[in-house]
């Protein structure tokens, strides 16, 4: 990234940006950033190879088949539909970029991976000129282009093949596309990914894995990107005690797939708004969730940090909506375990960066009316949070701005109240 971020301990950086730290009770403008943002890095059979690529819920409703090479109510799109129950855009990227392509004497599929093999090409005489041909390209068994020419010179690529220019037309009742493979999916097609999705920003990340080293990778780069870069979101993995607030353990298995709530989990932490839980929300995917818990055993999945489903009565809900950290200190408290906290930190530290670097920074002087316009932002932002239920009990009094070390840095001292859900009632009933 361009500018410096992340936490500080002294006042020592040297790249420009800013710097924020969040402890236990210790856009250009103030407006809050929108939430609902995936990433994920997936293994697909059809897709853009080696680069991250974006896809709004609206896309995956209506062109899931150019997309991903499956319509929307395909198997192989069902941890997708998962994921898409919660979030509004999901940046993806390939893992099983750089295979190879499937061909035949007439087109080359678009894209690499297996899904190009239930390609074919369909060439018929015109009825009404018997020196033209009718080209169709057929998915499955379904038509997604359909051209009328007199030689291959005149096909134009569609979303699906390129056409072979040079080739001889002949009628053909249906000439299939083979050969076509995935890349490998090994320790360096996630590292690309990750790489890949420094340049965006996201509220959660996904990875869909039983590997305990792809997990390991995953946790580490939470860290690195939250706490040195300073891009904020949460990392949802399965079965990962990381330890550590920007990671949330999933511990249920889905019976397809084991990783596979991680699809689910992964829309509803970044979608989840700033002012709302996940706690007790139910669970309305289409995997099977293995969820047969005592009570004692649920107990012990909050201690632990993990992310646990359990049985309702015939609805399977959030236990808690709680993050992997379980080592507290005076610096961080039980709170920040509880992703509410968390929602709502990164909400703050997201968009007062982006209002530093993109308001302040390089043309405010760092004199005490650029320090009282700064402070008044800061305070709009806050008051707009409290309006939402999100903080409580916030004062224009909370917030210090103040000039720092150096003539070219200010010094801001923030204290906030985070409003948490309703998660337990403890009544007392007199009875005469």
């Amino acid at each position: 990234m361009a500018l410096g971020g992340g936490t500080f301990i002294a006042q020592n950086k040297i790249l420009p940006g800013a710097y924020i730290n969040f402890i236990s009770l210790a856009k250009a403008t103030s407006a809050l950033s929108d939430r609902g943002i995936a990433a994920m890095a997936l293994e697909l059979d059809w897709g853009p190879e080696g680069e991250v690529f974006e896809v709004t819920k609206e896309d995956f409703l209506k062109n899931s088949l150019k997309i991903f090479g499956y319509d929307y109510s395909h198997d192989n799109l069902k941890g997708l539909r998962d994921l898409f129950l919660n979030i509004q855009k999901l940046y993806v990227y390939r893992l099983t970029s750089g295979g190879v392509k499937a061909t035949n004497a007439f087109a080359t599929a678009k894209y690499c991976g297996p899904r190009g093999n239930d390609l074919k090409i369909v060439i018929q005489t015109n009825v009404d000129d018997d020196q033209k041909f009718d080209v169709k390209t057929v998915l499955g068994t379904t038509v997604v282009d359909e051209q009328t020419v007199i030689s291959s010179a005149e096909l134009q690529d569609n979303d699906f093949v390129t056409f072979k220019t040079d080739a001889q037309l002949t009628v053909t009742a249906g000439t299939a596309l083979v050969g076509g493979d995935n890349g490998i999916v090994d320790g360096t097609a996630h590292q690309n990914a990750l790489d890949a999705f420094e340049a965006y920003s996201f509220n959660g990340l996904g990875a869909v894995t039983t590997d305990d080293t792809i997990k390991s990778l995953y946790a580490a780069y939470t860290k690195r990107m939250r706490d040195e870069v300073g891009q904020k979101f949460q990392c949802v993995l399965y079965n990962h005690a990381a330890d550590y607030e920007g990671v949330v353990n999933v511990k249920n298995k889905a019976t397809e797939e084991e990783p596979a709530l991680v699809y689910w989990v992964t829309g509803a932490i970044a979608g989840c708004p700033v002012n709302r839980s996940n706690l007790n929300k139910i669970y309305d995917g289409e995997y099977t969730v293995e969820a047969d818990y005592t009570q004692a055993q649920l107990e012990d999945s909050i201690k632990n940090g993990q992310f646990t489903f359990h049985k309702v009565g015939s609805d399977i809900r959030v236990l808690s909506d709680i993050n992997s950290l379980v080592t507290f200190t005076e610096d961080k408290g039980a709170i920040f375990q509880d992703n509410q906290t968390i929602r709502v930190i990164d909400q703050i530290a997201n968009d007062i960066a982006v209002m530093f670097n993109t308001k302040y920074l390089g043309v405010v002087q760092n004199n005490e009316s650029g320090r009282i316009s700064f402070w008044s932002d800061i305070v709009k932002h806050h008051e707009e949070l409290q309006a939402l239920g999100a903080i409580e009990d916030f004062s224009d009094e909370d917030v210090i701005v103040e000039p720092g070390e150096s003539k070219k840095s200010v010094v801001v001292n923030d204290k906030i109240t985070v409003v948490n859900a309703m998660a337990q009632l403890y009544m007392t009933v007199v009875v005469a």
